[in-house]
């Protein structure tokens, strides 16, 4: 019996990822592809909706898919790829656009949020049908689940009434699929700033944990991370967001219970704890940073693993696109 079919993947729009990608999205996806037959991707067409220096964009684009790799996804696993070595992607973007209603495009959040703070002309239509090329990224594949985080909910919930509003039309063609959504205590603020999710696009990189940070780094800001004045580690997320934040981190990482945590450093201080996540930090991303920088110095063998990995989806993703093809009445090319 074949394995049901995961997709999910992330833009690469940072030189590293930070602790939330790896907790909220590479921890989960490492688990997920022992059960699932999993699709990865590095979605650098996504990243385009934001200006890029061309160098940049295709730095970050490996640094990305090396981190993936030095995370635990596995390419011999999973196939791990860029979106853009697939054309169907943007094939499929195509298609699905011409059955996307105008004003459910725009009621999404994220569009609206932006378009609303920099105004229309400065807001680009790619912004505007990025949640349909991700629709087009999920249906490729047949996809049956796709780990998210609960902000790309709503895009997900757009893909599945794309699904079903084209084979309603057209005749059973995609698979309808299903958000898994990271628990709520998977969320992770900022350092410095611990009502603020922890991002990329921080205003200061000392509230921020990248995965390729040296070693000292990490632990330097784990020790510096904003707490209260209270003295007592106890998760609270209303009255001590900072210590919260943290006991959230710990637990995510080394698999254990926030009471638990709790419990050991009773009486001890936020200086312990702090030293004690520092060390959790460094010991956990540690290897991951050596691994990934590993691979970072060998491009030309990251690029043949991503080209290998391309192809194996570039199957799956034609056999869809031939199928829409047909279904929707564009004429075959012949041979």
């Amino acid at each position: 019996m074949s394995k049901p079919r995961l997709y999910s993947g992330m833009q690469p729009s940072a030189d590293s990822l930070q602790v939330g990608n790896y907790i909220g999205a590479l921890m989960q996806w490492r688990d997920l592809q022992e059960a699932y037959d999993a699709f990865f991707s590095v979605v650098d067409l996504h990243a385009l909706t934001q200006p890029n220096d061309p160098a940049e964009l295709r730095e970050k684009t490996r640094r990305t898919a090396a981190q993936y790799i030095a995370a635990g996804i596995e390419p011999a696993k999973s196939t791990l790829y860029v979106q853009s070595h697939v054309a169907a992607h943007a094939e499929l973007a195509w298609i699905l656009s011409t059955v996307t209603g105008f004003g459910e495009a725009g009621r999404m959040t994220q569009f609206k949020d932006k378009s609303q703070r920099y105004g229309s002309d400065a807001t680009s239509v790619g912004l505007f049908t990025y949640p349909v090329l991700m629709a087009a990224d999920i249906l490729l594949y047949q996809t049956d689940i796709v780990p998210v985080g609960d902000d790309q909910k709503q895009h997900v919930e757009l893909t599945r009434d794309l699904a079903e509003r084209f084979n309603s039309r057209y005749g059973d063609t995609f698979r309808v699929p299903m958000p898994v959504i990271q628990q709520d205590t998977a969320r992770i603020y900022d350092l410095q700033n611990p009502t603020a999710k922890m991002s990329k696009s921080a205003e200061s990189d000392a509230g921020v944990l990248w995965l390729l940070d040296d070693p000292a780094v990490s632990a330097k800001k784990v020790m510096r991370a904003v707490t209260d004045s209270d003295g007592t580690v106890r998760y609270d997320r209303e009255a001590k967001p900072g210590v919260s934040n943290l006991l959230v981190i710990y637990a995510a990482l080394t698999g254990r219970q926030i009471p638990a945590i709790e419990d050991e450093y009773a009486g001890r201080g936020y200086g312990d704890f702090k030293k004690g996540l520092a060390e959790v930090v460094v010991n956990e991303f540690g290897p991951v940073r050596e691994r990934a920088l590993e691979l970072l110095d060998d491009p030309a063998e990251l690029d043949r693993v991503l080209a290998a990995n391309a192809a194996k989806a570039e199957d799956v993703a034609n056999r869809t696109l031939g199928a829409v093809y047909d279904k929707v009445g564009l004429l075959r090319r012949t041979r």
